[in-house]
């Protein structure tokens, strides 16, 4: 009898450790992750999200060429297709890529206002944000989020300028919005970034090279679909 409840002992304690394991490899694999729900057990959402906006980029009119006293510049806004993809490390925390490219027209203000279009630069500008979503409010989902932005700028071309190179940078990002789910794949959303970006530029005017800081510091503002694979 003692051998008996002994193996039935050791059993029960195999049987637990098993399902332990078992519990910890669901946990190890989002794809195979379970939500527990009145009518039964399905699966969760996958961690990887995807989304399509309208972008709308609203630079900021600053900047200066050195040695000119009241010096200025303008930017030209632009609207442009945006694309990003998202990873959910859990409910509430995801981080996300934002991928978009668009131009800049760059135009002389204030004591280089004659000077009228100096140039146009292309600018690449992925966005690598963390991001906290709220989880508290059913289908609607609000997040702010910080980040890391690196612009490149490129097909860099002049107007009245004889040449015009702007250089790369690091800037931060902030963001803010919200998704409206439809369905457990489908939703909306709206988001609103704000990049710090001043780049360094170099440019020959007349025969004479100058250099200056372009303050385009953007608000960028989307709207657009979110699909939750």
């Amino acid at each position: 009898m003692t051998k008996v409840r002994m193996g039935v002992a050791q059993g029960a304690i195999a049987f637990t450790v098993l399902i332990g394991l078992g519990q910890q490899a669901l946990a190890a694999d989002p794809a195979q992750r379970y939500i527990a729900q009145e009518q039964g057990t399905v699966e969760a959402s996958s961690p990887w999200q995807i989304r399509v906006r309208a972008l709308g980029v609203k630079t900021n009119d600053s900047g200066f060429v050195g040695g000119i006293a009241g010096s200025n510049l303008s930017y030209s806004d632009t609207v442009t297709p945006e694309f990003d993809i998202s990873y959910f490390f859990t409910e509430n925390i995801a981080t996300e890529l934002i991928l978009a490219t668009t131009y800049a027209n760059v135009d002389g203000s204030g004591a280089i206002g004659a000077l009228g279009n100096i140039g146009k630069v292309w600018i690449l500008p992925p966005t690598l944000t963390l991001q906290y979503h709220i989880t508290d409010f059913g289908a609607f989902r609000p997040y702010v989020g910080a980040g890391l932005n690196y612009t490149v700028f490129y097909n860099q071309s002049v107007g009245s300028a004889d040449a015009l190179r702007v250089k790369n940078t690091f800037g931060a990002a902030l963001q803010v919005g919200f998704d409206y789910m439809l369905d457990r794949h489908w939703g909306v959303n709206v988001d609103v970034k704000k990049l710090f970006l001043e780049p360094d530029f170099t440019v020959k005017v007349a025969g004479t090279d100058l250099k200056g800081k372009a303050k385009l510091d953007p608000w960028l503002i989307g709207a657009g679909v979110t699909y939750r694979f």
